[in-house]
């Protein structure tokens, strides 16, 4: 037994979901058509990237022959490995949504059950009993927006229009998601939590899974940008987590970025908030030098989901990537001799595709650490094979669902 890190590369999916039409996903490939696009000169950006998608860490650990696994074609312009470095595999979900709650509480070993509430690509989106409520018990103007939109795009669209009435910016997305946008200073950052602590009750009998402070800055269009103190307003797990599990066996669970939120504070002994994947990973490293024998540090790495992904800027994703695995060899360095990594996804979110929210699609899921022999593990007919892996691996009693890969 040693220490177990669980890093979720949010929507670096791999295409390949069989239920991906269920879904409106079908043919959607996050990695297969970002290194599609890179190897044909279309993902070039000047004084950002140019050339094939360059990630020769997550290549030589197995990331693209996990794609290849699932899709049955290796990501173009990137050498295929023969015998990569990690236990290698891809996974498929058996929650019923594509959302980074699902993603998530099936990765700690907790599948959902249940369907989540959507809000219709209406205008209005949200029924006018949610909003009448809203409106009178936190005592609003009003609100604006009430409708799908992209959060920064909204943002240029109503942020004046905020500041000068106080009304809240409220939009969702084709995700289980309420959210709620204002200025850190006119309107309030407290306030805002409040407002969403009091939308996130309304929102309970809907069976919306998360209602998200988006807090933003600036005094006119173009200048507007959000911030780093995003909230996360998440119905807790209806079951044991993985997490869970480990608190119960006093180990400490250092939660990273936005683990915490999507977990409701359950499970999480140490919390270490960051805003965007360079903090995220100073701070993965920061828990792991603290990090005991026995303990989980469990990472969301935000970025390529959050800034590019539904913003489908493909050239901004492979820049995302290409960095993200620069630093890689700055975590392999301070593993230790038991440590077990595994280094995956949640869902897919191809900057290709149509529309802007995520896409239903296979995961991968890459183990590996000192002394770990690479092999292909084929396909996990569930994420939650990834909580039991951890589990075997940090000798804590069997998950109720799950196969452990090691």
């Amino acid at each position: 037994m040693a220490r177990a890190m669980l890093l979720v590369m949010d929507s670096v999916g791999i295409g390949g979901a069989k239920d991906a039409d269920r879904f409106g996903d079908e043919g959607a490939d996050t990695l297969g058509h970002i290194a599609a696009a890179c190897a044909s000169g279309l993902a070039d950006k000047a004084g950002l990237r140019s050339g094939p998608l360059n990630i020769p860490v997550m290549n030589r650990l197995g990331l693209c022959r996990a794609a290849e696994a699932s899709t049955g074609t290796h990501p173009a312009g990137i050498e295929r490995i023969e015998k990569p470095e990690a236990i290698w595999a891809y996974a498929s979900e058996v929650s019923k949504g594509k959302d980074t709650q699902s993603g998530h509480w099936e990765l700690a070993g907790l599948p959902v059950p249940f369907e989540w509430g959507y809000f219709p690509n209406t205008v209005p989106a949200f029924p006018k009993d949610l909003t009448d409520s809203l409106i009178e018990q936190a005592k609003l103007p009003g609100i604006l927006g009430n409708k799908h939109a992209s959060g920064t795009d909204i943002i240029e669209e109503l942020g004046e229009e905020h500041i000068r009435t106080g009304k809240p910016i409220c939009y969702t997305s084709q995700d289980s998601v309420f959210q709620i946008c204002a200025h850190e200073e006119h309107f309030g950052l407290e306030r805002l939590y409040e407002v969403c602590g009091t939308a996130r009750k309304l929102c309970d009998p809907l069976k919306i899974g998360r209602v998200i402070a988006r807090p933003f800055v600036g005094e006119k269009p173009g200048a507007f940008h959000r911030t780093g103190h995003r909230k996360d307003f998440a119905v807790p797990p209806p079951g044991e987590t993985l997490l869970d599990l480990c608190v119960s066996m006093k180990r400490d669970v250092f939660g990273v970025g936005k683990i915490s939120d999507i977990f409701t504070g359950r499970g999480v002994t140490k919390i270490l908030k960051a805003p965007e994947n360079e903090s995220q990973f100073n701070r993965t490293l920061e828990a792991i030098s603290e990090a005991k024998d026995g303990d989980l540090v469990f990472t969301n790495f935000i970025d390529f989901d959050q800034i590019y992904g539904h913003r489908r800027d493909v050239a901004g994703y492979a820049g995302c990537l290409e960095a993200f695995d620069r630093r890689l060899p700055e975590l392999l360095a301070v593993l230790k001799p038991g440590d077990l990594v595994i280094l995956t996804a949640d869902h897919g979110n191809d900057p290709t595709y149509k529309g802007t929210d995520h896409t239903r699609e296979h995961i991968p899921v890459l183990a590996f650490g000192p002394k770990i022999e690479g092999r292909n593990a084929g396909h996990l007919q569930t994420y939650a094979d990834v909580a039991q892996t951890i589990a075997s691996h940090l000798a804590l009693p069997p998950m109720r669902i799950g196969t452990p890969m090691m």
